[in-house]
């Protein structure tokens, strides 16, 4: 038997701090709604033994359901066991470098049978472990109050086609903190922004996403923290409410470009996809494009002419960009014709446009 003590209920702070690997023991369904970014999942019970332990529990008692759950736990035990070495061979190639031992940061939902039963046993194997209290339910109270924080945002917006992700990403090598928050739901804003990319999140990991992002630029915001202007939707993501009241009244930096330059952007973006796919999209904007609009649209990505198709389309989202533009009352604005993304981030410190 172990001779180290399990650590319990350890604040969310303390289990922040704390170095080591993050398990996340709950069944899969649980996990990819929703979870701590960067958490392994190494789950006591898959769905279907969650739902009948839950059902137990609810029918015939808490007796009931940890029988259950002994019955479903008995066959995999040593299954289990050899994941939590491999873990703990993870943990120790990993962190090694670090000065502090490193642990093995545990959460259920609730911090409660699931996190302390592996708790005991990664104790026994001497893994260090540590439970958070309040487990994944105290994880998403800290995510949402981020949201309520007043934090010094910065807005990079321009038309379509003008780079403001290239441009945003250059402007993070500067260490000046930023949020891709495209990048963060896998998704471009518009019709075409999911096509080419790896499948979103839930709208609830994408706030765990952001939450931790917002925590990281926290030591660094002398210059503000920047983002893209956006909707409030990218695609299935929804940026929190709380977060996208802040950035409808943070300053915005507007940046143009060449109609040109903007096409050539365009092209290289989405000409790479798969032409059935690029049309779908097409059709699900139909409506706003017109049908004139959308035949020449759709007849150009057909013949492979894909400057005409993006020219073709380029009206209708500039038009949709004037328009949310209007609502922006402190709004700056920048031309970077003819700079690539890393010289247009250095001239817009040279001019003081990030300061």
């Amino acid at each position: 038997m172990s001779d180290i003590e399990l650590q319990r209920d350890l604040s969310i702070r303390k289990f922040r701090e704390a170095n080591g690997p993050i398990l996340d023991v709950r069944s899969p369904i649980e996990f990819n709604q929703g979870h701590w970014p960067g958490a392994i999942n190494l789950p006591l019970f898959n769905d279907d033994e969650r739902t009948a332990i839950g059902k137990a529990y609810k029918k015939e008692g808490r007796q009931k359901a940890i029988l259950i759950g002994l019955k479903s736990i008995n066959p995999k035990l040593i299954a289990f066991k050899k994941g939590l070495e491999d873990l703990a061979q993870t943990r120790s190639n990993t962190f090694k470098k670090t000065k502090s031992i490193p642990c093995l940061r545990i959460y259920c939902w609730r911090g409660g049978m699931r996190s302390a039963s592996v708790g005991w046993l990664a104790n026994f194997l001497n893994l260090r472990p540590i439970i958070l209290k309040g487990g994944y339910k105290s994880y998403r109270n800290w995510t949402l109050q981020q949201f309520q924080k007043e934090w010094p945002l910065r807005l990079l917006g321009g038309r379509t086609g003008t780079g403001k992700t290239d441009l945003l990403l250059s402007i993070a090598r500067k260490n000046i903190s930023t949020i891709d928050l495209e990048g963060l739901a896998n998704h471009r804003g518009s019709s075409f922004g999911g096509l080419g990319l790896p499948l979103q999140p839930t709208s609830e990991q994408y706030e765990n996403l952001i939450a931790e992002n917002l925590e990281l630029c926290s030591t660094n915001m002398d210059k503000g923290i920047w983002l893209e202007a956006e909707s409030a939707n990218l695609g299935r993501c929804r940026i929190p409410n709380e977060l996208f009241k802040q950035m409808k009244t943070a300053p915005l930096l507007e940046i143009h470009r060449s109609k040109n330059e903007r096409i050539n952007q365009l092209v290289k973006i989405y000409s790479v996809n798969k032409k059935n796919d690029l049309k779908e999209a097409t059709s699900r904007i139909s409506r706003r494009l017109g049908p004139q609009r959308t035949n020449q649209a759709l007849q150009a990505i057909e013949e492979g002419q894909w400057e005409q198709a993006c020219l073709t389309m380029l009206e209708y989202y500039d038009r949709c960009y004037d328009y949310e533009l209007k609502r922006s009352s402190k709004r700056k604005t920048i031309d970077i014709t003819g700079f690539t993304a890393d010289l247009a981030a250095v001239k817009l410190l040279d001019d003081g446009h990030i300061s």
